[in-house]
This record gives structure tokens, sequence and C-alpha cells, in this order.
């Protein structure tokens, strides 16, 4: 039982975690790591469970001033095509653009062109959740630490499609398999950063995202570590479970569709221009599955909603994982639901650990002052293998593999149903 917000934690990882090479010379594991960097776990004893830890994410603190600089990328791909926003966390100006989040203003292009280096330091690429952007509360949580007083890291925000007050330029919007946009920027900052070593951390979607990313990218994973936060995991699992409760439908489906239904709206005139959906129908909707039946099943060819759900999660892509792969996630999250945490693919794979909190809601685990607990693990984690792990030593091992069949038949956890028919 929690006593007064104390929350209990538990890890579940692999027999034999990834052994991992110290600067000093000497070894320890990736769940050793893990244990390290996660403080006690204690919360406002008032916000009492999932639900009213999440209902408190209403109340708008201010939370961190991170301010960013932004950069539209156009997209490398012939298939998924269009422009997307990066933010990139700088140090604070003076500048003001009342078409951008608050504290957010556009690089020139001399000071972007001036952006590339052969410095060493480590750069973390962070992914939101539905609908946010940079700008969310949680998220600046996280980064503060990292990117505020001293902290010795760069890092930058990628935007989903039509998100945080980007633009929308083409029918390619952003799902929950949507893993094209950060593969570029990963891509983009190993070349224009090629002694840095990156990292990522996706929070709820993008947590999902992000574990499909690093699952299809295997052994050739240009990230040294990452962290999921909040993820949703089985979509459909975590889908169904919203539909089954009062709160669940009425409540978080209900505003997770109206947010998506605000997003679309603002971008009108570009949806109808370069996609077949029905503006008429979305507007009509109430809950997040009948969002994704109208927009995501129409956009990508799914037959149904649930369809989608099951190619999107990433619950089997733990299995593919080959970095070292934090997940955070609490068991009282109505959103990300316990059902849906694939427990025994973390037992699978030693590159990954899953912590879990008895409370935390979603996305929230609010601490007595308003700080975010999950700020603390994020930051330490990532400083105890930029700083202590010898990354050079990093190699990808053949685990997370099926148990060889009796018959001549294999398991590829990457296997997609959606086929790309061009490149």
């Amino acid at each position: 039982m929690d006593w007064l917000g104390r929350a209990r934690i538990s890890f579940t990882s692999s027999p034999s975690p990834l052994v991992l090479q110290k600067k000093d010379g000497t070894t320890t594991d990736l769940l050793k790591v893990c244990e390290a960097s996660t403080p006690p776990c204690q919360l406002n004893p008032l916000l009492f469970n999932g639900h009213v830890q999440t209902m408190w994410t209403a109340v708008k603190a201010h939370g961190p001033p991170i301010y960013y600089r932004r950069r539209i990328f156009e997209a490398d791909h012939k298939t998924y095509s269009g422009t997307f926003a990066v933010d990139f966390a700088v140090d604070p100006h003076q500048d003001v653009d009342e078409s951008l989040p608050p504290r957010t203003a556009y690089f020139s292009e001399a000071d972007f062109a001036k952006l590339a280096s052969d410095d060493s330091r480590p750069m973390l690429i962070v992914l939101h959740g539905l609908s946010g952007g940079s700008h969310e509360i949680y998220l600046r949580h996280a980064i503060a630490p990292l990117a505020l007083n001293g902290g010795n890291w760069e890092v930058c925000v990628v935007n989903a499609r039509g998100c945080a007050n980007s633009k929308v330029t083409s029918g390619v919007l952003f799902n929950a398999r949507a893993t094209w946009d950060v593969r570029q920027v990963v891509n983009w900052a190993r070349k224009t950063f090629p002694n840095r070593p990156l990292f990522a951390v996706g929070f709820s979607l993008g947590a999902n995202i992000l574990t499909n990313y690093v699952g299809e990218e295997g052994p050739n994973c240009q990230l040294k570590a990452a962290i999921a936060v909040a993820n949703p995991f089985d979509l459909e699992v975590s889908n169904k479970a919203l539909q089954r409760t009062l709160l669940g439908k009425q409540v978080y489906s209900r505003v997770m569709a109206t947010n998506m239904k605000k997003l679309i709206n603002m971008h009108k005139d570009t949806v109808l221009k370069h996609t077949n959906l029905n503006f008429d129908r979305i507007q009509n909707v109430t809950y997040l599955h009948e969002f994704d039946r109208e927009v995501q099943t129409v956009t990508w060819g799914y037959p149904t909603e649930n369809a989608y759900y099951r190619d999107a999660s990433s619950s089997d892509a733990v299995l593919a994982i080959r970095i070292p792969f934090l997940a955070i996630s609490a068991l009282d999250d109505p959103i990300a639901v316990y059902e849906a945490i694939p427990f025994q693919e973390f037992t699978q794979n030693p590159c990954t650990v899953l912590c879990t909190t008895s409370l935390g809601g979603h996305l929230s685990w609010f601490e007595m002052g308003g700080g975010r607990w999950h700020a603390r693990p994020i930051c330490n984690f990532l400083n105890h293998m930029a700083t202590e792990i010898n990354l050079d030593a990093l190699s990808p091992t053949p685990n997370g593999k099926a148990p060889e069949s009796q018959f001549a038949t294999d398991f590829d956890p990457m296997r997609r149903k959606l086929r790309i028919l061009s490149g």
C-alpha cells in the first residue's frame, strides 16, 4: 500500500542485463545504472491516485522557462513529403513571434548555418505527446536540468506535423508509428555534430514513436541510449481501456479527440487541399477512436482503427531494441494503462529496463511544490550514461530473439503490415 504519496518503484529486466563498460575501466550493467538513476518517488499526497494526478495537469503552472529557436525541415523522403518543425533549446532571447509558442522564435538563415559543430557535448532529441509540442510543461520540466543553469546538454524537440503552431504542407500528417521525421533529425544530427553522442526521450505518443524507431533501427541505431516515458505500448488495449470506463471515455478520450479536432481545424485549408478526408465528419467526432477512424484509417489505408492500433503499437518493438533503453511508466496511468505494458518483452531483451511506479498518473508524477518526479530519473540516467559509461564500447548484442521454433518459422518483431510502396 502507498502511504502519503510514497510510490513503490519496481524494475523489470532480463535476468542478464546488458553489460556496460565504465570510463574508469570497471564494468556495470544496464539495470544497475537504471536503479542508481531512480530516486525515491515521493508525490503530492493530495493527488492520491492516477486520475487526480492526471487531471491536475489542467492546472496551468508556468513551468521552467525554456527558450527555443525553430527550424523548418523539408522532409527528405518521397512518400513522407512535406515539412516539420524542430525547436532547439537556446539561451534566453528577447525575440517575440506571436505565431509561435511562448519564448520561441525562428533561426535566421545565418545563425542556423553556423549551428554545425565538432564539439562532443551530449545531445538530446525529444518527442512530445499527442497534439503537444516543445512548449509542454511536462517536457520542459524534464529538459530544464539539462539545458538550463550551466547544463552541458544540447537539446532539440521534434514537433509532430501541425503541432506547436507549425504548418502542415502536405497530405502527410503524423500518427503513432510516424518514425520518419525523428529518423531524419537523428541522421541530420549525426552529420552536423559528428562527435556528439546522441540520446532521445519520448513522452506518451512520442514514446511509442521513439520505441518503434529504435526497434526499426535495431543494431544500426545511431542513438547511444533512449528513454520512453508513459508509453501506451499496445494501442488497441489502451484504447479499449479508455472506452471501458466512464472517465476514460467521457473525459480522456473526449478531451484528446477535441484537441485533435482543433489541430485539424487549424490546418483546414491544407487538409482539404492535400487529403481526401471528410472534414464535416471529423467535426462530428466525439472520442479519440472515432477521430482515428475518420483520419488515420483514411489517410493511411487501414481498414479499421483497430488495425491501425495493432500496426502502430510498439510492444513488439521492445524485442528489437539494441541500445540501452529505459521505459518509465506509472501503474495507475489511466491512458497508457497497466494492461498494455509488455512486461514479458522486457524480460527477454537485456538492452531494455522497465521502471514502474505505483502512483503517478499520465505524464504527471506531481511532487509537493509542483515539481515533476519523472524529470529526475530521466536526467540522472542521461547524465550517468553520458559521463560515466564508455559509449564507444557499446555494441549490438544478439538479444531479444524468440526461442527457436520446432517448425521453419521465425518471429520478426518489426514486421509491419502497412507496406510502403515507394521509397
